[in-house]
């Protein structure tokens, strides 16, 4: 009866909340044995728990480690990239040419060293704005990467014709537009074919004669956009005397936006095996070669060289007719001969370099692909943004300006039908420009002082 007692009462359940859940009562071994298993786990988790501490703190060395490895990759990529492209050639050293002129500008104003500093200071910045374009064309292939070159290369000087037309300067932007076109035909293109004549004396270099003849006809095209406009009022033959010849030049210039439009979609997409043979030529420079900078560290370069050109420009176009009078230069010579001569130092430096290693197509495109964009786009872009500003700017070169443009046109559309060029080509080209040269310099062009933003006919 005890023992019976004894374990009713060791195996008694009692009901805690008068429900039918039970609540079991262990007996002393089993509750020494629970005891035992307790501190085994506790020990298990303090050994657990110090080696977790550990494993944190190891981690936590290790991000910290990462991070500084992290930040000392970067600053030395930035001072790689700095040391590519600040430090990498030479003619960098014409870059203090352009915080002297801001300080002649600010304590002396005298127009003249102004100017020429201006002129040597954007000299490297046009160089090295080809040079992180060329390294961006890695990264976006041939085609887009030859469009890119183009488009940065002309960036110096649509600038320049920005800030000019902001100050009414309307004679500067056309003429300095059209010498644009000029040096890259005759000067850029008669360089890299001498230079490529005399490395390669033994036979004649070859280039794609369909690729010339297209932007051979555009620029054709763009020539016959100048010049009835500059008829029309050499004839006074206008319908609305000062109005006819400005609609004329708003549509023609909305006519050959959208001709280069479609030149570009012919090019990119339509007719891409017209192109075939200057990209592979491209896709074979680039297998010699490897970009040096990084995608995003040439977005960043493009921008900062292109803001700081764009602070020079501005000097630049303010100090011109202070120029002109006091080193005794005409205006339409210092627009058409020497801004374009800057403004196309990064296309001078890559087409001589290309027809120098026998890719003429290359150079080729670099050049007159430059003189089409000039033309189709440069042109008619800034006859809108003038529209847009309230400025009459037109397509009325006048008739100097525009038959030394249909002369220049139709001597390189000569010299390129063969599809073979040679130094003594290249010769004549560079002997055109020093005709076209001495006649600007000598040419007295009446309208190169134009009303000024709060002047009035002065």
């Amino acid at each position: 009866m005890d023992d019976q007692k004894i374990n009713h009462h060791s195996n008694k359940s009692i009901d805690l909340d008068g429900n039918s859940p039970f609540v079991r009562i262990h007996s002393h071994a089993e509750i020494g044995s629970l005891e035992e298993r307790a501190v085994l786990e506790l020990e298990d988790e303090k050994l657990g728990g110090a080696d977790s501490i550990a494993r944190k703190k190891h981690s936590f060395k290790e991000i910290s480690l990462s991070s500084n490895m992290f930040d000392m990759k970067c600053k030395n990529n930035v001072w790689n990239s700095i040391k590519i492209v600040v430090f990498s050639t030479k003619l960098n050293i014409l870059i203090i040419f352009g915080p002297a002129a801001i300080i002649v500008h600010k304590t002396t104003g005298f127009h003249g060293i102004v100017f020429l500093l201006c002129l040597l200071g954007i000299i490297p910045l046009a160089e090295r704005l080809g040079y992180a374009t060329e390294q961006l064309a890695y990264f976006t292939g041939p085609t887009v990467g030859g469009l890119l070159n183009a488009t940065f290369g002309n960036a110096t000087e649509l600038i320049i014709s920005i800030f000019a037309l902001r100050n009414g300067m309307i004679r500067v932007v056309q003429q300095s537009l059209l010498g644009s076109i000029l040096s890259n035909m005759l000067l850029v293109l008669g360089c890299a074919f001498f230079s490529g004549g005399l490395v390669i004396m033994k036979r004649e270099q070859v280039f794609n004669k369909a690729t010339a003849g297209v932007n051979s006809g555009l620029l054709l095209m763009s020539v016959m956009g100048l010049l009835f406009p500059a008829v029309l009022h050499s004839t006074h033959t206008e319908l609305h005397f000062g109005k006819s010849e400005l609609a004329l030049s708003r549509f023609s210039s909305c006519v050959m936006l959208f001709a280069y439009a479609a030149y570009l979609y012919f090019q990119l997409k339509s007719q891409k095996k017209l192109y075939d043979m200057e990209e592979r030529e491209i896709a074979t420079s680039d297998d010699d070669e490897a970009p040096e900078i990084s995608m995003w560290e040439a977005i960043v370069w493009l921008s900062i060289l292109t803001a700081w050109i764009a602070v020079l420009s501005e000097y630049l176009v303010d100090a011109i007719e202070g120029a002109s009078t006091s080193l005794k230069i005409p205006v339409a010579f210092i627009s058409v001969i020497l801004l374009p001569i800057v403004g196309n130092a990064a296309e001078h430096a890559g087409a001589i370099m290309f027809a120098m290693k026998d890719k003429l197509d290359i150079s080729l495109g670099v050049a007159i692909g430059s003189s089409t964009q000039i033309a189709m786009f440069g042109i008619p872009f800034c006859v809108i943004i003038a529209w847009i500003m309230g400025r009459p700017m037109d397509l009325n070169f006048q008739l100097f300006e525009t038959a030394t443009l249909f002369l220049t046109v139709i001597v390189v559309a000569f010299m390129l039908q063969e599809g073979t060029s040679n130094y003594f080509k290249g010769l004549m080209l560079i002997l055109c420009y020093l005709i076209v040269a001495a006649s600007f310099f000598v040419h007295v062009d009446l309208d190169s002082v134009v009303d000024k933003p709060g002047e009035n006919g002065e």
